[in-house]
């Protein structure tokens, strides 16, 4: 089987849910960083700024890897139409759900 095309808004929407929860889980470490500097410098590292992180770093990452998404997509289908689609080989397995 062949690739052919990626929908571009469904890979926007993968890519910006994706980079979202990774910029959630980096701001988290951008606090457990700044309180640990925080308490060696004697508070001169506010623990607003780790804070603010939570906020501002999922949605810089979201918007940002939405964006990237369309664009890759975008790419993808204009080279897929020259040189061809990526060749997957997909195997169909009787797994019911619930049972492993």
């Amino acid at each position: 089987m062949e690739l052919k095309r990626v929908g571009i808004w469904s890979l926007a929407k993968f890519q910006g849910v994706t980079m979202a929860l990774i910029g959630l889980i980096f701001s988290l470490f951008i606090i457990a960083f700044g309180a640990l500097i925080s308490s060696l410098s004697g508070g001169l590292f506010p623990i607003s700024t780790g804070i603010w992180s939570i906020v501002l770093f999922p949605i810089g990452y979201g918007v940002l890897g939405f964006i990237g998404g369309a664009i890759s997509a975008l790419i993808y289908n204009l080279i897929a139409k020259i040189v061809g689609g990526i060749e997957i080989e997909i195997e169909e397995t009787n797994m019911q759900l619930g049972t492993m």
